[in-house]
């Protein structure tokens, strides 16, 4: 196998260190770039001494010039309260990264990977979603500046290698969870497992009844890497779970894991959060044999794992303040990606 230097833009993030550590592990030298933002140095800790890793840090709305042949851009705070502080730079971090990976990418000829969102489809009024799919979305809506943004960088990435023949590949990624998630990010996993662990109620958004469908962060890296070393396919792909699971359900099967008794309770749905999530998954499956293995309750489990280590570490002054920054009952969280 071809051994390569790649570039992990976001790659001290929940989903770009596993990325990190999968190259690494195949032989590939990795450059790290992140500014911090959302990505946390703990996440990447156990690289600092590894011969093939360096960190930068850096922000993508910059031009960047790294001795790359592949380029991976997962640049982006990826959950609606983290997305929405700042959501000129949230734009601007999805278009202009964009922009900065594909100038680089023809300057060194590099192929160029970016790392889309199930919210390209928004509220979808077809269910389950394929890549054929145009979406549903709101264009001036508070969650705008991340599905617009993305969607941009979607034609970005075609447009550039239209013109300017830059090899790109671009994932359409659903809701991931797993180990190195952010407790305080706001998102629906770990919402949900910080209050459990924390015997607090657990805060649901609507009635319970919108749907997601959850894939666990080494089956989605299977999919990421697979994708980018196919020789030819240039557009969109689906990476997801295709199993779908009700908000409700998932409470139940978290507040079982965490052997909490803690109960419900019920707040309004966010503006354009999407009711219904499920990817079709047929053309990853056709092109690069992409079959997610861990079923929920393993994923969940490993993930649980994880928090609990992270809270003891906390409990014991040991490890960073991170459950108690977390989006506590009564504010809005985050039931998607």
């Amino acid at each position: 196998m071809r051994r390569h230097h790649a570039l992990v833009l976001g790659g001290a993030g929940f989903v770009g260190s596993h990325l990190c550590d999968r190259l690494l592990a195949r032989g590939d030298t990795v450059y790290c770039f992140d500014n911090l933002e959302t990505g946390r140095l703990e996440n990447i800790a156990h690289l600092d001494d590894h011969e093939r890793f360096v960190f930068v840090r850096g922000d993508v709305v910059v031009p960047f010039q790294f001795p790359v042949d592949r380029i991976y851009n997962l640049a982006c705070p990826a959950s609606p309260p983290r997305y929405q502080v700042d959501p000129v730079k949230t734009t601007l971090t999805s278009v202009l990264g964009t922009l900065n990976a594909l100038r680089l990418g023809a300057r060194s000829g590099a192929r160029v990977f970016f790392a889309s969102t199930s919210e390209v489809y928004g509220d979808p009024e077809v269910h389950p979603q394929p890549e054929v799919y145009r979406g549903c979305v709101n264009t001036v809506g508070p969650r705008a500046c991340y599905d617009e943004g993305k969607r941009c960088a979607e034609s970005l990435m075609t447009d550039f290698a239209r013109q300017h023949g830059v090899e790109i590949r671009i994932a359409r990624i659903f809701n991931t969870y797993g180990p190195r998630m952010d407790p305080a990010d706001g998102r629906i996993v770990s919402n949900f497992i910080t209050q459990a662990l924390c015997s607090e109620d657990l805060t649901v958004y609507g009635d319970g009844t919108q749907t997601r469908s959850f894939c666990y962060v080494d089956d989605l890296i299977d999919g990421i890497v697979a994708l980018m070393d196919h020789p030819t396919f240039s557009e969109p792909v689906n990476l997801g779970n295709p199993d779908e699971f009700t908000v409700l359900a998932l409470a139940d099967l978290v507040r079982e894991l965490t052997r909490s008794e803690c109960g419900l309770v019920f707040g309004p749905l966010p503006e354009d959060d999407p009711k219904l999530r499920r990817p079709v998954v047929d053309r990853a499956r056709d092109l690069i044999g992409f079959r997610p293995k861990v079923k929920l309750r393993e994923g969940l489990e490993r993930t649980i794992e994880y928090f609990e280590a992270q809270l003891e570490a906390e409990l014991s002054g040991s490890g960073r303040r991170l459950f108690g920054q977390r989006h506590r009952p009564g504010r809005r969280a985050a039931t998607g990606t």
